[in-house]
This record gives C-alpha cells, sequence and structure tokens, in this order.
C-alpha cells in the first residue's frame, strides 16, 4: 500500500511539473504584449490594445485620474491623443505563478487634437494575469518623470 501511495504521489509531481510554463517563456510573452501595446498606442489599433488588456483593466495615470478598458481602447482607435513614439525600456519583470508585475519608463512623443506638442517620460508598474492560456494586462500606474522637449 505504500509503494502504491509513493507511486501515486511521484505520477501526480511528474504530471504538475509536465504542465508547468516555463517562466523564460513568461517574461519572453510578456515583454512581446508589452511591446504590441505600446504599438497599438503609435498605430491607433485599438483591437490589438483590446487583445491584451483584461476586460477590468485598470488605467491609473500620472494625475490620478483612473481609467478603464473602454475608454482608452476609444481614445487609442481615434488617435486622441497621436503618439508618434511611445516606448518601454528599462523593464524589470517579477513572475508570482498567474501573476506579473513589470516596471519601467515609458518615453512618448505626440500631439493632441489641439496641435500642442508633447514629449516626456513616466516610469510605470503593470500588473499581468495569466488566464485562459494567455497573458492579460490587468492594471498599469504610470508616474511623470520629467518632460522631454
Amino acid at each position: 500500500m505504500k509503494m502504491q501511495w509513493l507511486v501515486a504521489a511521484a505520477l501526480a509531481i511528474a504530471a504538475g511539473s509536465a504542465i508547468a510554463r516555463d517562466a523564460s517563456q513568461d517574461e519572453h510573452s510578456i515583454r512581446h504584449n508589452e511591446t504590441a501595446i505600446c504599438d497599438a498606442f503609435e498605430s491607433n489599433d485599438g483591437d490589438s490594445l483590446r487583445n491584451r488588456l483584461d476586460e477590468h483593466f485598470t488605467l491609473t495615470d500620472s494625475k490620478g485620474t483612473v481609467t478603464d478598458r473602454d475608454h482608452i481602447v476609444a481614445d487609442v482607435a481615434k488617435g486622441d491623443p497621436t503618439y508618434l513614439m511611445f516606448r518601454n525600456h528599462g523593464q524589470k519583470v517579477q513572475l508570482h505563478g498567474d501573476a506579473a508585475i513589470v516596471t519601467g519608463i515609458t518615453t512618448v512623443q505626440g500631439h493632441d487634437k489641439a496641435g500642442s506638442t508633447f514629449a516626456a517620460d513616466y516610469a510605470y508598474t503593470d500588473t499581468w494575469i495569466y488566464e485562459d492560456g494567455r497573458w492579460m494586462l490587468a492594471a498599469s500606474h504610470a508616474s511623470f518623470l520629467r518632460d522631454r522637449k
């Protein structure tokens, strides 16, 4: 009886490790999705953005305003504002099972509908969750660092 229990435990452990995700692949996937989100902001691609944001996504911007996924996607789709550059750099990815935290710097340049230009750096924190076989951005927070004009 004891031997059967040990065999069953060994099989359970082996099965669990067979379905475990690879941490380096998770990090690669998250970094890829972060780049795709930046590209969506630059190209006004609301659909690409929507596909990477959790349905309950929230953004807390540098002024403390909290915005949801639908609002962000609509603004991106109509190009308000227009981003000539939207790039993340200096990212650090921390994996925690089915969640991940990414910190880094976002550099943006662009203009609003009135033609006023902007260029700035923001420190950001993104919270990712792994659901239904893919990584989705659940929340983001940005803090203003400096103008780059």
